[in-house]
């Protein structure tokens, strides 16, 4: 392995760990995080299907802000 590789682990961890941070201390003021209009909730009397579909497009665009400005900055 070489040791760009290693760089985009150890940056992904970071990542991570910053995303756990963040849902500890702040998971109370992101309550409203899956509960979006336009995310699907289909509910019966014998069970449900929910499926948050803005709240995973709002995500995605976060994540490739996140990325496009990663690559400006250090790549």
């Amino acid at each position: 392995m070489n040791a760009g590789i290693g760089k985009y682990i150890i940056g992904i961890g970071a990542v991570i760990v910053l995303v756990g941070v963040v849902v500890y201390f702040f998971g109370d003021k992101l309550s409203w995080l899956g509960r979006l209009p336009g995310d699907i909730r289909i509910e019966g009397k014998n069970g449900g299907f929910y499926f948050p579909i803005v709240t995973c497009l709002i995500i995605s665009v976060l994540l490739n802000l996140i990325i496009v400005l990663i690559r400006k900055f250090f790549g």
